[in-house]
């Protein structure tokens, strides 16, 4: 009795595997093939995209979706080979939805945020922004999050939930930077004559802006020093070149007029070294 039970348990494996391995190998190539097709398909939308002239950050949004779109399409077109009825399958996933909508809150906040930045603009890749504290050129804009360089060259992904849930300071809105930067000068120094060894400086600076003029003035005090305060307008993309000349020229120009420096042990003024 229990070999004619194996047998017929056996018999009834084989059957089925007859029946459902060649659909399982060839919905496994259905998909490899589908998922090679949709990555040539995507690669023509977005070259398309990009002609039609609708933005890099339209173009790389539209393409995400149709990317997603065609890969559910792809995986349906397979399941349905080995079997799974497409509406039973949709039944299911409707049934779920609720469930999967509770589990996907985040994903879903950050496509809507997408949404958002897509439509209302706030940046657009190649800009200099600040978001959530984090300074950076935006790369892309995805459907769910933003991907930034920051001058030292890390890739930083920000999910667009963030962005949105958070103040964006752009600085490229207005095509120029403002630098903020600080050197001191001894209290024995005259301001005007420092300020205008400075200007001189400034001017030799081939990675800043010279209209509008840099502001230069004093910004506080302190148990030594007086704290200058330089700013001057530069392109945003010059940022780091712009700052590193700017503190090379002030020093060489300050080491040329002799402009005395308080060092932190005691109060004694000496000339800055070459």
């Amino acid at each position: 009795m229990d070999s004619e039970k194996l047998n017929e348990y056996m018999n009834a494996v084989m059957d089925w595997a007859v029946v459902f391995v060649p659909k399982a190998i060839l919905a496994g190539f259905v998909l490899y093939i589908g998922f090679y097709i949709v990555k040539k398909v995507s690669l023509a939308i977005s070259k398309g995209l990009d002609k039609a002239k609708l933005g890099v950050e339209v173009s790389e949004f539209l393409g995400s979706i149709i990317d997603i779109i065609m890969k559910i399409i792809v995986i349906a077109i397979s399941a349905s080979i080995i079997g799974i009825e497409l509406s039973a399958l949709f039944g299911i996933l409707a049934a779920a939805g609720f469930a999967i909508g509770l589990a996907l809150q985040g994903f879903l906040g950050n496509f809507a945020s997408g949404l958002t930045i897509l439509f209302f603009k706030p940046y657009r890749v190649g800009d200099w922004v600040s978001i959530t504290e984090r300074f950076g050129r935006v790369e892309s804009i995805q459907i769910f999050n933003t991907t930034l360089t920051t001058p030292n060259d890390k890739t930083l992904v920000i999910p667009n939930g963030q962005v949105t849930d958070n103040i964006i300071t752009n600085y490229s809105t207005k095509g120029k930077l403002r630098l903020e930067l600080n050197v001191t000068m001894g209290y024995a120094e005259s301001f005007p004559r420092v300020k205008k060894i400075i200007e001189d400086a400034l001017k030799n600076c081939e990675t800043i802006l010279h209209d509008p003029s840099p502001l230069i003035g004093i910004e506080n005090y302190d148990s030594h020093n007086i704290m200058l305060a330089i700013r001057p307008y530069i392109l945003p993309d010059n940022f780091w070149d712009a700052t590193f000349e700017v503190y090379s020229k002030i020093k060489e120009a300050f080491s040329a007029n002799g402009i005395m420096a308080a060092y932190s042990e005691g109060v004694e003024l000496g000339p800055i070294g070459n």
